[in-house]
């Protein structure tokens, strides 16, 4: 058996030459002064050779080990060189196969069904909250433990429905993973309890339509840009959504139109469905909201937009604007953009109650009863011109004319 000294004193020759160890196991030291462990086993009738690694990097009693191990394997009828193989093999694939990966191919996989806000927006989540915890993990070896912690980062700053939805998405990568066999497990399945506890609301809104009103003249009296004030006017007119309005171009409200035809593909829908023109959202504009647009029409009407971005002309305002207006107003926690489709609702149901029907088709909902949905096309449309104005003389009562407002500076 060899020594250390024995293996630190053998000098190069002109050929290489063996140590012998024993059992097989033997030093192989090249002309060049490379000492290299290796050992010599019989497999399937033939002499093969195993290395197991350069010395001084591999001790003796590493190579010892080695070989032990290499022993184990062919008592149980296996050949220690292939299972070397299979053993780099899988650790090639597995440092490929990290989460990232995986969450990425997932994502291209789905991507193309989704509507391109909310892929932007799973991918932004990913890439923000999840790759810089979890990200460079081989897949398989993501633990319940790992995940819980990327949550708890996010839960921390209040962020609680985004922390439900980023456990969803990584729970959605596993199943991809699983189904591939590319993991065993879903470290993500068993953690909704472990969760912090969130209750979740409405969105705040004002629903008292003397109060409405009053927000409404206290936002208009509230130092802001003229646009962002008419689109509040316009939003409290409407009751369509926030981000439908600020993304609105010129060419859906021409000239002398008192209808807003909003194109499915601008509506809130699933992606198959968003070019079927049955479902663009017929908007009936009251005479309040007519003199809105007008009034819009004198500070944007030159360009795309109803709404541009006040530094980039050719980007819609963003949604916030509204929100940061009601905000400056006094109404931080009491009333959102979108809470003005509760205003309309609440107030339009509470004295129309017959027409329950009319005004969720105004607020573009979807029936509840499926065979509804797909059946009762009926538009009522001459009912809801009708409560369209109703509502405009109702929330606008004791407001300036709109004008007024465009002719205000624009800070």
């Amino acid at each position: 058996m060899l020594t250390d000294m024995q293996i630190r004193k053998a000098s190069p020759k002109e050929r290489a030459y063996k140590l012998s160890d024993g059992s097989g196991l033997h030093l192989f030291v090249t002309p060049a002064g490379g000492k290299l462990w290796r050992y010599r086993y019989e497999f399937g009738g033939k002499e093969k050779l195993l290395s197991l690694g350069p010395y001084p990097d591999t001790t003796l009693s590493d190579a010892r080990a080695g070989r032990d191990r290499a022993k184990e394997l062919l008592r149980d009828g296996k050949d220690p060189s292939t299972a070397k193989r299979l053993k780099r093999f899988k650790a090639v694939e597995g440092a490929s196969e990290t989460f990232e990966v995986l969450a990425r191919e997932w994502f291209d996989l789905n991507r193309d069904h989704w509507v391109k806000h909310h892929a932007d927006e799973v991918i932004r989540s990913l890439e923000a909250e999840v790759f810089p915890s979890i990200g460079s993990l081989p897949t398989r070896e993501v633990s319940p433990r790992d995940v819980l912690e990327v949550l708890r980062k996010i839960e921390a700053r209040d962020a609680k429905e985004t922390a439900r939805r980023v456990r969803q998405r990584i729970g959605s990568v596993y199943t991809y993973a699983i189904a591939t066999s590319r993991a065993e497990h879903n470290p993500a399945a068993l953690l909704v309890g472990a969760m912090a506890p969130m209750v979740k609301g409405r969105q705040p809104a004002i629903t008292d339509l003397e109060v409405a009103r009053a927000m409404l003249r206290h936002v208009e009296a509230t130092p802001g840009h003229a646009v962002t004030k008419l689109a509040i006017r316009l939003l409290a007119l409407t009751a369509v959504r926030p981000g439908t309005l600020a993304e609105t171009p010129w060419t859906e409200l021409p000239p002398g139109s008192d209808m807003w035809i909003v194109p499915a593909a601008r509506m809130k829908l699933r992606k198959h469905l968003k070019n079927d023109d049955r479902r663009d959202h017929m908007v009936p504009l009251s005479r309040q909201a007519i003199e809105t647009i007008g009034a819009l029409r004198t500070i944007t009407g030159r360009g795309p937009l109803v709404f541009p971005n006040a530094r980039h002309a050719h980007k819609p305002m963003s949604e916030n604007a509204m929100g940061y207006m009601l905000n400056r107003a006094g109404y931080h926690h009491r009333h959102v953009p979108h809470g003005w489709r509760s205003t309309f609702s609440t107030v339009m149901n509470e004295r129309f109650p017959a027409d329950r029907a009319v005004i969720d088709l105004m607020l573009a909902h979807v029936p509840k009863d499926a065979v509804e949905a797909a059946y009762n096309r009926a538009q009522h449309l001459g009912r809801r011109i009708e409560l369209a104005q109703l509502w405009g003389d109702l929330i606008t009562e004791g407001l300036p004319p709109p004008m007024d407002l465009a002719a205000l500076p624009r800070l």
